[in-house]
Formats: C-alpha cells, sequence, structure tokens
C-alpha cells in the first residue's frame, strides 16, 4: 500500500487536529500539529515579553529564533505527541485563551514561517504524514495527494472551543472567545506571507452540522480510494 501526504487546513477551531489524529491513528502515519509549533514560538514570544496587546517586538524575536527548539514526543497514555520548548512540556501552555490571542501575530513574521516551514517540509519527505494548519496545501506540500480545508462558522467555532476551555478549568466567556477567533481569522487570511486560502484542487469541508464520525467517514473513503489507486 502506497504512503501519500495529506495535509489538512482550514480555520481555528474547526477541527483539524482532531481529523488530523484519527486519520494518522487508523493509517499508522506520522501526526503533525503545526499549529502547535506556531503557539510555541507565540507563548516563547510572550516568556521573553517580545509581544503585549498593543506590540510585538519583531527583531528580539527573529533573533531569538535560533535559540528556539522544537519537539514532538509522543505520548503513549494520550496517543499522540505533545509539543516541547527548548526541552520543556508546554503542551497544556500553548492551548490557552491568552497564546491563542498572540499566535496569529506571530505567525504573521516571515522569518518566523521560514524557520518552520522548513522544518515541516523535513518531517514529510518521506511522505505517511498527515499535517494539519494554515498553510499546508499551499505553501509546506503543494504537491500533496490529499487536500482538505476546512471551515465552519464562526459562532460554531467559538462555541466548541468555549466548550474545551470551560472543561478545561479556564475562566472565558464566550464573547471573548469568539472576539479571538474572529481576529484571528481577520489577520490568517490577510496577511502578506502565506495568507490562508484554500488550494485549488482541495476538498472542502464545512463541519458546521456534521459529528465527529460522520467527517471522519467521509474523509477516509476519500483517503482509501487515493491510496488504493
Amino acid at each position: 500500500m502506497k504512503k501519500i501526504t495529506i495535509a489538512i487546513d482550514g480555520f481555528s477551531s474547526t477541527g483539524k487536529s482532531t481529523l488530523a489524529k484519527q486519520l494518522a491513528k487508523y493509517l499508522g502515519y506520522i501526526y503533525v500539529d503545526t499549529g502547535a509549533m506556531y503557539r510555541a514560538i507565540a507563548l516563547f514570544a510572550m516568556q521573553n515579553n517580545f509581544i503585549s496587546k498593543e506590540s510585538l517586538n519583531k527583531e528580539s524575536l527573529i533573533k531569538s529564533l535560533p535559540n528556539i527548539k522544537l519537539q514532538f514526543h509522543f505520548n503513549n497514555e494520550l496517543g499522540f505527541a505533545e509539543m516541547y520548548l527548548n526541552e520543556i512540556n508546554v503542551e497544556k501552555e500553548i492551548r490557552t485563551i491568552e497564546v491563542s490571542g498572540y499566535v496569529s501575530r506571530v505567525a504573521e513574521v516571515s522569518e518566523v514561517r521560514s524557520k518552520l516551514v522548513e522544518q515541516q517540509q523535513e518531517m514529510g519527505k518521506d511522505k505517511g504524514i498527515v499535517m494539519d494548519g494554515r498553510d499546508i496545501g499551499t505553501v509546506v506540500f503543494p504537491e500533496a495527494e490529499l487536500k482538505i480545508f476546512m471551515t465552519s462558522s464562526s459562532e460554531t467555532r467559538a462555541q466548541r472551543r468555549f466548550d474545551e476551555l470551560q472543561a478545561k478549568g479556564d475562566l472565558v466567556s464566550y464573547e471573548e472567545v469568539l472576539q479571538n477567533v474572529q481576529e484571528r481569522d481577520y489577520i490568517d487570511t490577510h496577511r502578506a506571507d502565506s495568507p490562508l486560502v484554500m488550494a485549488d484542487d482541495a476538498i472542502e469541508i464545512d463541519n458546521s452540522y456534521l459529528t465527529r464520525e460522520e467527517q471522519f467517514a467521509a474523509v477516509l473513503e476519500v483517503t482509501e480510494e487515493l491510496i488504493n489507486s
């Protein structure tokens, strides 16, 4: 059975990572959450006071890039790889609403994107990989055999994200989460370097009214057709 590259792009909180993990586990492929990589850079910027609501010190962040080491370590108990920033597990820290508020601004920095895209392409050079993010099918793997673009209304996505944060015990309001989702959408689609767009040959999935099981079944059918063709 041949191995392929699966690129999953789309707006924030559309369930890209959930779908990617399901596919990778079923197929025995490597899963890479590129969003976690950008979130880790955003966390680093926060820790070093490079970013605030008012400003981003791009020069200091760019100078610090050689000192930022990102790694994924597989957690057998959880069944997926966790993000490590300079040898420290930051999986929980990068999922906060505070990091969510900064990650799109950090991802606008061309030098950050260049560094991470190079690492991502190296990870996928042997195929057999499922990678999700914002520019996987357009920039990282434009020749990917399968490209999925996921979308949903901002209100639906905000409600999903709000429920996740509430379950974790984070004290946030739905309005705050909705504003964050809408702001990220604007930045992601309007940045000069690698904006969020759907690749011409991508399959669009609006999962506003799909269950995880229905979504997975639909994508798996297409995936298996490609692999077995």
